[in-house]
């Protein structure tokens, strides 16, 4: 049996070399909302030169997806990184698409896997056009997503498209916490479920 991957460790040791290397490398971080992003951007942003994409067509309704977008560039506006951040549209038929067959998938189950799978593919698309060294999601903070899954997909998904998914597990050394604190410091909308129509139907 393999070890337990520590993908916080792995992240660290990326980062010690793209310091030692001198240079900020170029990373597309897929963002899933601004409570969520705060606390990655601060473990990120003195290493990589960030583009924001927030890519979420899995929201329920366009209201929803307009107010998260619309904190993500206010959180952005605090680090200097309006301008290094792409909203793509609305497009919640390739998110009904995408889980089809799936719907009556608990949480966390195949579900969320074909979710992932799809905002992993749209982000390293993006990454490959932008010429980025690197891509990764903020979903790996939050105590509700499997970190492991994540980092399987994103690494296949990464070596499909010829970019490198830097791996991450941000809820390790208090990441989750500190983006809850982080969130109330800046009175960021924190929504009270995950986003799709099937996690409010299950969770609200």
């Amino acid at each position: 049996m393999e070890p337990k991957r520590n993908y916080n460790k792995q992240m660290e040791a990326v980062m010690e070399q793209v310091i030692s290397s001198g240079r900020k490398a170029q990373l597309l971080l897929h963002v899933c909302c601004a409570p969520c992003s705060s606390a990655v951007l601060e473990r990120l942003v003195p290493v990589f030169d960030i583009t924001l994409f927030f890519d979420n067509p899995n929201l329920d309704t366009a209201p929803e997806h307009s107010l998260r977008a619309g904190e993500t560039l206010r959180l952005a506006a605090e680090h200097g990184l309006v301008d290094r951040v792409i909203i793509s549209p609305y497009d919640p038929a390739s998110f009904y698409d995408a889980v089809r067959g799936f719907e009556q998938e608990p949480e966390g189950g195949a579900r969320c896997r074909e979710c992932f799978r799809l905002r992993l593919q749209n982000s390293a698309r993006k990454a490959k056009e932008l010429g980025c060294d690197w891509f990764t999601t903020t979903l790996t903070i939050s105590p509700r997503k499997d970190a492991a899954l994540l980092n399987e997909l994103g690494e296949s998904i990464g070596a499909e498209h010829g970019v490198a998914f830097l791996p991450s597990d941000f809820k390790k050394k208090g990441g989750y916490q500190r983006s809850v604190a982080r969130s109330r410091e800046l009175s960021l909308y924190r929504q009270d479920y995950c986003g799709c129509a099937f996690s409010r139907r299950r969770e609200g």
